[in-house]
């Protein structure tokens, strides 16, 4: 089994994070398994309602929705496997229950190794057409914290690096409440401009099951650009190479 690429990113401080994070982050490809949670969000959404009909228009991506709602459940899968080029990654494949609604939210993070050491890309969407940078590290509180940075928007065979002045930030925050027995998040996307533009922030239960039948090297050959290790279902429609 490889090395989880969130131990990868942070070296020697993966193991500073809280036991219970050490072990959420600790999925890799090959392990056969992958994990299950299942909680609710005390908030999750845009609260800015003027914003809201403009999310809309691009909610078919899967990784913004223009809803809002409090104490509303939800359940992600995590999926440990390569990417089509190689790269260890991980997917993240969420269902939001609003009322009358549910909401698809999904991304793959991928370890990006060269000379200066291993940093994460994070895909969003379906089509994995907005990618951001993710900068880590962990509190003396075992936390693990994460800021987004450097997004890039990928339109056809364009590259395109958004502005200081358009892009947004993603500030996320997880840790382990022994309290409750729980784990929690809690991530706020920001842009200068608009202000927040998305929130969610709740607690869950995590369980580790095993790898499902067509999960675990039956995509090598389905077709060239598969993933290795991933379910059907959990695929986006497109994979992007480039960072």
């Amino acid at each position: 089994m490889s090395t989880p690429i969130y131990e990868l990113a942070l070296g020697t401080k993966f193991r500073q994070l809280q036991p219970e994070l050490q072990e959420y982050f600790s999925l890799a490809p090959g392990a056969g398994s992958y994990g299950i949670g299942e909680g609710v969000f005390d908030v999750v959404g845009c609260r800015q309602a003027w914003l809201r009909p403009l999310l809309a228009t691009v909610s078919g991506e899967q990784a913004f929705f223009p809803e809002y709602g409090e104490r509303v459940p939800f359940r992600i899968e995590n999926h440990a496997h390569l990417d089509p080029f190689g790269r260890s990654s991980l997917t993240a494949r969420r269902e939001i229950f609003f009322p009358g609604r549910t909401r698809l939210f999904q991304d793959t993070t991928v370890a990006e190794t060269s000379h200066g050491g291993t940093r994460l890309i994070d895909y969003l969407g379906r089509y994995r057409r907005l990618a951001t940078a993710l900068d880590l590290d962990v509190t003396p509180e075992g936390r693990l914290r994460g800021v987004s940075s450097a997004s890039r928007l990928f339109l056809g065979p364009l590259r395109l690096t958004l502005p200081a002045s358009l892009d947004a930030t993603a500030y996320a925050e997880q840790w382990w409440d022994a309290a409750d027995g729980k784990h929690r998040i809690q991530v706020k996307v920001l842009q200068k401009h608009v202000g927040l533009v998305l929130i969610y922030a709740g607690s869950f239960d995590y369980r580790l099951a095993p790898s499902l039948p067509n999960g675990d090297g039956a995509a090598a050959t389905r077709t060239a650009t598969a993933a290795v290790g991933l379910p059907r279902y959990a695929e986006p429609d497109r994979w992007e190479r480039r960072v």
